[in-house]
C-alpha cells in the first residue's frame, strides 16, 4: 500500500512539473512558420516573450485590423488591375449583364460557404474554450488534491500514535467508562440498543404531549372547585380561633372573680377578728 501511495505521488509530482501551456504546444508549429517581422505598434511589446491573455487578446484585435486592411487593398488592387486590362486589352474585355448575374451568384455562394466556414471555426472556438475552462478548473482541482495527498501520511501518522497512547491509556486507567474499551461491532450494537431506548422515550414522550392537554383541563378544574373549599376553611379555622378566644378570655375572667371575693372574705375575717379581739 505504501509504495503505491508513494508511486501514485510520484506521478502527480511529474505531471505537475510539466509546464501545461497553449503557447508551449504551440511552439513547433511557430518554429514550422515563415518569420514574421515583429511589429512595433502593439500594446505589450513583449507579448511573445511572456504570452498573457490581455497580450494574446491585443494581439489578435491587431491583427484583425491588419488582414481587414489587407484584404480591402488587395480587393481594390485586383479591381483596378482588372479594370485597366479590360480597357487596354487587345481586343478589350466586354462584360455583359449575364456575366454580372453570374458572377454575382458565385460571389454569394462563396460568401455563403465562407459563412458555414466562419460558424463551424466559431463553434470550434467556443467548444476549446469550454474545454479549456474545465481543464483548468480540473486542473486546480487536482493540484489541490495533490497537496491534500502529499500532507496524508504525517497526518495519518500522527493519528496513529494518538490512537496508539490512546489504547495505552484506557487499558491502564481503571476509572475510564468499560464502554469506551469496546470494539466496532460490540460499539455499534450498544448505539443501535442506546438508539432504541431514545426512540422509545420519544415514542412515550409524544403519547405523554397529547395527554397533557386533558389532564391540564382537569387540574383547572380540580383547582376552581378547590377555591371554595379553601375559602370555607379559611372562614372556619378563623371561626374556631375566634371561639377559642372567647373561650379563654371567659375562663380567665371567672378565675380573677373567684380571686377578689376569696380576697373580699379574708378581710372581713381579719376585720371581724380584729372587732372581736381574737388573733389570727
Amino acid at each position: 500500500m505504501v509504495a503505491d501511495y508513494e508511486e501514485t505521488v510520484d506521478k502527480l509530482t511529474e505531471v505537475q512539473n510539466r509546464e501545461l501551456s497553449i503557447i508551449r504546444l504551440s511552439e513547433p508549429i511557430l518554429a514550422a512558420a515563415p518569420s514574421v517581422p515583429k511589429r512595433s505598434s502593439d500594446a505589450s511589446t513583449d507579448g511573445a516573450e511572456n504570452p498573457s491573455p490581455a497580450s494574446l487578446a491585443a494581439d489578435l484585435s491587431h491583427y484583425r485590423e491588419l488582414f481587414s486592411k489587407l484584404r480591402f487593398s488587395y480587393l481594390e488592387q485586383v479591381t483596378k488591375e482588372k479594370y485597366i486590362r479590360a480597357i487596354v486589352g487587345d481586343p478589350p474585355q466586354i462584360v455583359e449583364h449575364t456575366d454580372i448575374l453570374e458572377l454575382e451568384a458565385q460571389l454569394a455562394r462563396a460568401k455563403a460557404e465562407l459563412n458555414a466556414h466562419k460558424d463551424e471555426v466559431n463553434g470550434m472556438v467556443e467548444e476549446i474554450e469550454v474545454r479549456g475552462r474545465d481543464l483548468s478548473q480540473r486542473y486546480e482541482i487536482i493540484s489541490l488534491q495533490s497537496a491534500r495527498l502529499r500532507s496524508l501520511p504525517s497526518e495519518i501518522s500522527s493519528l496513529e500514535q494518538s490512537l496508539s497512547a490512546l489504547r495505552a491509556h484506557n487499558s491502564t486507567d481503571p476509572s475510564v467508562d468499560p464502554a469506551l474499551k469496546l470494539p466496532l461491532p460490540a460499539t455499534q450494537d450498544l448505539l443501535a440498543e442506546k438508539q432504541a431506548d431514545l426512540d422509545a422515550l420519544d415514542r412515550k414522550l409524544k403519547s405523554l404531549q397529547q395527554v397533557l392537554p386533558r389532564k391540564t383541563r382537569e387540574a383547572d378544574r380540580l383547582e376552581n372547585e378547590l377555591k371554595p373549599l379553601e375559602v370555607q376553611r379559611a372562614g372556619t379555622v378563623a371561626a374556631a380561633k375566634e371561639a377559642s378566644r372567647r373561650k379563654e378570655e371567659g375562663e380567665r375572667g371567672a378565675g380573677d372573680e373567684l380571686e377578689l371575693k376569696g380576697r373580699w372574705y379574708r378581710g372581713v375575717e381579719m376585720g371581724v377578728r380584729d372587732a372581736v379581739g381574737t388573733g389570727a
